[in-house]
């Protein structure tokens, strides 16, 4: 099987993936959008997510010049305007303002959080690795910002939020049934039904 073909198939297999909406800014001062379906948590102490480009693109560039990011959260509402940003635009052209969408300051580093994202993770690069023909890009969480809206309680509420999720090929995914169940401690195996 070709590469090509078994990336098709890892990527149909391994779902739902989340979405880190990158936004970045080059050397020059270009704000750089874009969606990356390669996205977790890599630690807690201290925060730190993970994206992967499976090329070098603007993204990649950007981050690699700078140091810093932002993880907009990809809400269903701004399905296509995430999708709009998954483009090939060049270098010199702002995701932004294709896509038609709002720049809005960041506290703490200089690339701008799409203002229609209800949560915006603004990071600092931690460490670039090289994997394959991938990057793993690993960002320490330096401030992150939440719409009260999404919030139940101090914690934001996946019902509220509405995550997209991609799929294999051209799918995507919206949150659909949500199954909660409490974990069982080993103290309590015994004495469960």
């Amino acid at each position: 099987m070709s590469s090509l073909d078994f990336y098709k198939l890892l990527t149909s297999v391994i779902i739902p993936r989340p979405i880190a909406w990158v936004s970045s800014t080059s050397a020059d001062g270009t704000d750089n959008l874009a969606p990356h379906s390669f996205f977790t948590v890599a630690s807690t102490k201290p925060p730190i997510v993970q994206f992967t480009p499976t090329a070098r693109k603007d993204t990649l560039n950007n981050v690699e010049a700078t140091g810093e990011f932002v993880v907009n959260f990809a809400a269903e509402e701004l399905f296509s305007k995430v999708n709009d940003t998954g483009t090939n635009f060049p270098p010199e052209m702002s995701e932004f303002d294709a896509a038609g969408l709002t720049r809005e300051p960041s506290l703490a580093v200089r690339p701008p959080r799409v203002a229609e994202s209800p949560v915006a993770l603004e990071c600092r690069l931690h460490e670039v690795i090289p994997v394959g023909n991938s990057f793993l890009v690993l960002g320490e969480v330096v401030h992150a910002a939440v719409r009260t809206d999404m919030l139940s309680g101090s914690h934001p509420e996946s019902r509220r939020l509405k995550p997209l999720a991609r799929l294999g090929r051209n799918e995507w995914s919206t949150l659909g049934e949500i199954l909660e169940i409490a974990r069982i401690p080993y103290s309590e195996w015994e004495q469960r039904p």
